[in-house]
């Protein structure tokens, strides 16, 4: 990336950090999510449904409204958080938590899909024999569905690498701390001679974003197989 300027490689490491720590704190509770969802029914199920998937159907630019009010500095959560040295508005760890929430939605139905698609009488099977849940998933859902983690994983870093709206909303875009590279381009944009900066940083997004699809239909359509076999 030598054809990059230093503001333009400073926005493309921040952007790889943020979806990566975003991706990586989601993944556990995206896995439990999904497993419930897919597997268990209880009252207030739809509504734990309506909440996972709302980033994906509110205006990003009002879940990031959202988020300043609960995680700001003097948010309900975020107040607290800050006693204990957490501080996430205008920080980059509130662009990955923006990111993280705007990511959750595509990862919890990947790897539901995925559990979806596992035949129930296969854990039934293990139960039988003894096993624990815990150990039923570890030795038999979690093998057949880890191609769909995958995917789920790779979506969701695609996704928080493209956020916008809730990461400027949230955290402002304050260069080394919280431009991602989408903030990043709308800031060269509103600059005379800026559109150069722009337009290569337009397309490592678009790279990054035909190469997560890509690689999310191949990692889905292994699973499926996968499943089919089992």
């Amino acid at each position: 990336m030598s054809w990059l300027g230093p503001e333009e490689w400073q926005a493309v490491a921040l952007s790889l950090k943020v979806s990566f720590w975003a991706t990586l704190v989601a993944l556990p509770l995206g896995t439990l999510t999904a497993y419930v969802l897919a597997r268990h029914s209880f009252p207030g199920k739809q509504a734990l449904n309506a909440l996972v998937h709302l980033p994906l159907i509110m205006p990003p630019v009002v879940t990031g409204y959202l988020l300043l009010l609960t995680f700001g500095t003097r948010g309900a959560l975020g107040s607290f958080l800050q006693e204990w040295g957490l501080v996430f508005a205008f920080r980059w760890t509130g662009a990955a938590l923006a990111a993280g929430v705007m990511a959750f939605p595509l990862m919890v139905r990947a790897i539901r899909l995925s559990i979806e698609a596992v035949d129930p009488k296969l854990e039934q099977a293990a139960a039988t024999l003894g096993a624990s849940r815990l150990w039923v998933f570890v030795t038999v859902t979690l093998p057949l569905i880890l191609p769909g983690i995958l995917a789920g994983t790779v979506l969701a870093f695609a996704k928080a690498m493209g956020e916008f709206g809730a990461t400027i909303t949230f955290v402002s875009n304050i260069p080394g701390e919280t431009r991602t590279l989408p903030t990043a381009i709308y800031g060269f944009l509103q600059v005379p001679g800026g559109e150069g900066a722009a337009l290569r940083l337009v397309v490592i997004s678009v790279v990054i974003a035909v190469g997560a699809l890509l690689l999310s239909e191949f990692l889905a359509h292994r699973a499926a197989r996968r499943v089919a076999g089992a």
